[in-house]
């Protein structure tokens, strides 16, 4: 340690590969959990309380239960992804463009506590595609490595 304080080395490539791993597979945990616990509870279970939550919203409450049947099995495939670290990309573009259709819901019906969990969601669904050169550890990488063997 100098004077100025302790040094702070870069982090090395591992570093990078280990971090962008941990958050993916924590994002697609999250996610997965959110769409498996709404299937063992019944997707109708789920769908009947969304369809009370928006009875006062504009959308025709048809579409809002369809939504809520739907919503389960999209998460559960979304989270799987990224869980696995399967077309990662494609995974991570979807559940950003499903929090904006999740976020118009929510200011919808003006539920700002929900919206700004979205907001978070969608922030780390972006952060992770910009970065999404460190998905080293990921099934895409082996499949990558596999298409180019080493001469």
């Amino acid at each position: 340690m100098s004077i100025e304080g302790p040094t702070i080395l870069p982090p090395n490539d591992h570093d990078k590969l280990t971090a962008y791993a941990l958050l993916r597979v924590t994002l697609g945990t999250n996610i997965a959990m959110h769409g498996l616990s709404r299937i063992i509870a019944g997707p109708a279970v789920f769908s009947s309380k969304l369809t009370t939550q928006f009875v006062a919203s504009p959308l025709p409450q048809p579409l809002v239960h369809a939504f809520g049947q739907g919503l389960p099995w999209v998460e559960g495939l979304f989270g799987l992804l990224l869980l696995i670290g399967l077309r990662t990309r494609a995974a991570l573009i979807g559940g950003a463009l499903l929090m904006l259709v999740l976020t118009f819901g929510s200011s919808l019906i003006q539920d700002w506590q929900a919206a700004s969990t979205q907001l978070l969601y969608a922030a780390v669904y972006t952060a992770l595609l910009f970065l999404l050169r460190f998905n080293g550890w990921s099934i895409d990488a082996l499949l990558e490595r596999k298409k180019w063997p080493a001469i």
